[in-house]
């Protein structure tokens, strides 16, 4: 018996009513069928705005700067580009064709090819909730450096002082860490120790969550209008930045460090693990915020190119945030090696005048106007007589200096904060940063609120007729669980949630969408559905990266991430307040515990719809048999299937078929 196609526009409307039987049997396997009236994006551009802000996100700024800086620069690009098209775009297209061909949330894609594998929307659900939780913490943060920018001079630019005397945890550190730490976190020196609720964060937390009930309390009609400005806004300030950045003393020491290639980093496994999680994560795979979007568009939505114009985009955004960092990062590092150097010419100076040091060891250029000394000279004399000469004089190099990447919160509240404070008009370039991010993360969130609103009433006919009323329930929900970050110790549960408790549901959610959709579905299956939605067939090369190389390389993924998870226990970075430095931390017992639990109750909804799946058709099947034995039934060769019928039914149909 031939498998029934996806289903199309003139199927829904031109339906007989031999037909209605059929359809009335897949309606109750699913649950609630798509509302009647769908909304829409109003243009193609509300829809790309929608995408690309979700897309594009925090990750694109802190964390692929740093990728790329740690793992051989130019190297680690190529590396990228080549996951991106053999996994990240074929993957995307995948998301992108299911939801526009059954125009649904991830809950009912899932649960329309098999009632079995429904247990995949909801997981996916669980994580979006897991992600806002963090997520909208790191825009209250934001929206905490930006109220404090509009100040001068920047309250991080300089040590406050107890009297005439500089705090000494400040003197220890830096003004931007002791800022960061001590006045916006007011941080515990480990996650055993709680701490108090952060009142400024609980307000910043408040408007942050208000911001996105507000954005997202229509739907889409509301929060596309937001993304006019969300998801262009950072472009604009990427831009200003990177021709601000190039003007800078020391932009292209650090812009060359970023594009110098180091091929012998291709060996290492670990970069493939970095490279394969990062094209996961900045593609947003999994979170069925992807296929709540593209559910909204017309059946003959070219999604093909879709996925490679957004893919290419977000590339292209990585590469724009890394140059600016690299630019605004170098110029960091060059102000801080010239700083260098004229405190150790000082102190030469001084002890060679005390006698201290012989005349044959003092450099041969002119020392004594320390600020125009160059830091290759100043190197070069250090690595010949330094370890001669008495006191405490350090190399002051540049490149070293370019080595101690940072990553995350690091990166935007500290390294490029002291870069900014380091510019004329820093108050202004520091505003604009953190309404950058604020903008980044905000588009993301909506985003993310989708792949949990959407889902959720498609699948309930309740929920979606107090869609306003679930959206401000679920940000209330949000906003109450979140003080738990926001405590004192709030900064460590953040780097808890943003480590685990995504990653490993978010790749277990794309093997089971892989598989499903190449094996149990079919791979031609669904290339034929996109042929009639597209009204071409895309290349026969999808059939085999869905079927082995996408699923293969997810599988990898896996079990790299989950191998790492074990022999190596996790850890979390915490400030010391008594040494003014950041240290490494296993976590406690307690938190482990935490931590498996949040990875488990996300994983939890796949097996147990699988189960409810499972009892609901042997239910139906006793049910059949006891009708079996009360009435007589008239057999006929005429068979209702519905589109996408669970496949294990449709199996035992064929051979019943086969059988006559």
């Amino acid at each position: 018996m031939e498998k029934q196609p996806l289903p199309t526009d003139d199927d829904q409307t031109g339906t007989t009513e031999a037909d209605v039987d059929c359809y009335a049997g897949a309606e109750s396997q699913q649950g609630s069928s798509e509302p009647a009236a769908r909304a829409g994006w109003n243009s193609k551009i509300e829809y790309f705005l929608a995408q690309v802000g979700f897309s594009v996100g925090l990750g694109n700024v802190w964390r692929f700067p740093y990728l790329c800086h740690q793992n051989g620069g130019g190297a680690f690009l190529l590396l990228y580009v080549l996951l991106m098209l053999l996994v990240g775009i074929p993957l995307f297209f995948l998301e992108l064709a299911a939801g526009q061909a059954i125009r649904q949330g991830s809950i009912g894609v899932w649960t329309y090819i098999s009632p079995r594998l429904s247990g995949i929307g909801y997981s996916s659900c669980v994580v979006c909730f897991f992600v806002a939780l963090y997520y909208n913490v790191i825009l209250a943060w934001s929206l905490f450096y930006l109220g404090n920018s509009f100040q001068y001079p920047l309250p991080w630019e300089q040590c406050p002082k107890e009297g005439n005397v500089t705090v000494n945890e400040c003197e220890k550190s830096s003004p931007t860490s002791y800022f960061w730490y001590r006045k916006a976190l007011d941080v515990t020196d480990s996650i055993d120790e709680t701490g108090s609720f952060n009142t400024y964060i609980v307000c910043c937390l408040l408007a942050a969550w208000t911001i996105v009930c507000l954005g997202m309390f229509k739907g889409i009609k509301s929060s596309v209008k937001v993304m006019y400005f969300s998801s262009i806004f950072p472009y604009v300030v990427l831009f200003c930045f990177l021709v601000r950045g190039l003007l800078l003393d020391g932009a292209s020491e650090g812009i060359a460090y970023m594009f110098y290639p180091k091929l012998e980093i291709w060996a290492d496994i670990q970069v493939w693990r970095q490279a394969a999680t990062q094209v996961f994560f900045a593609l947003g795979l999994g979170f069925g915020s992807i296929i709540a979007y593209s559910s909204y568009n017309p059946k003959n939505n070219n999604c093909h190119r879709d996925a490679f114009t957004v893919s290419t985009i977000n590339f292209l955004t990585s590469v724009l945030a890394t140059l600016v960092v690299f630019a605004v990062l170098g110029f960091r590092a060059k102000e801080k090696v010239t700083a260098c150097v004229v405190s150790n010419m000082k102190e030469l100076t001084e002890q060679f005048r005390g006698g201290f040091v012989d005349s044959a060891l003092m450099p041969s250029f002119e020392y004594s106007n320390p600020s125009s000394v160059a830091a290759e000279d100043y190197s070069a004399w250090f690595k010949q007589h330094g370890h001669m000469v008495p006191g405490n004089l350090t190399e002051c190099d540049l490149e070293k200096e370019m080595q101690k990447g940072v990553e995350g919160t690091g990166l935007a509240f500290i390294a490029f904060t002291e870069a900014m404070s380091l510019l004329p008009g820093s108050p202004f370039w520091s505003a604009l940063f953190f309404l950058m991010l604020l903008n980044l993360g905000l588009s993301t969130m909506f985003g993310t609120m989708e792949g949990i609103l959407a889902p959720l009433t498609d699948r309930f006919k309740t929920l979606a007729n107090n869609k306003t009323k679930l959206t401000i329930f679920s940000c209330i929900v949000g906003f109450f669980i979140g003080l738990l970050f926001t405590q004192r110790c709030g900064n460590y549960f953040v780097m808890m949630f943003d480590d685990y408790s995504a990653t490993l549901p978010l790749i277990i959610v794309v093997v089971f969408e892989t598989f499903s959709v190449s094996w149990l579905y079919g791979a031609d299956r669904f290339l034929d559905d996109i042929e009639g939605m597209l009204g071409w067939r895309p290349s026969v090369v999808y059939k085999y990266l869905w079927k082995y190389i996408c699923l293969l390389a997810m599988l990898g993924l896996l079990g790299a991430t989950t191998i790492r998870m074990f022999i190596r226990r996790p850890t979390y970075v915490a400030w010391n307040e008594s040494m003014g430095s950041e240290e490494t931390l296993q976590y406690p017992g307690w938190a482990l515990a935490v931590l498996a639990a949040l990875i488990i109750f996300a994983m939890m909804p796949v097996p147990l719809g699988l189960i409810h799946a499972v009892l609901k058709d042997r239910m139906k099947k006793a049910a059949r048999d006891s009708e079996i034995g009360q009435y007589s039934i008239v057999s006929t060769d005429e068979k209702c299937d519905t589109p996408m019928t669970d496949m294990s039914e449709l199996d035992q149909r064929n051979g019943t078929a086969s059988s006559f």
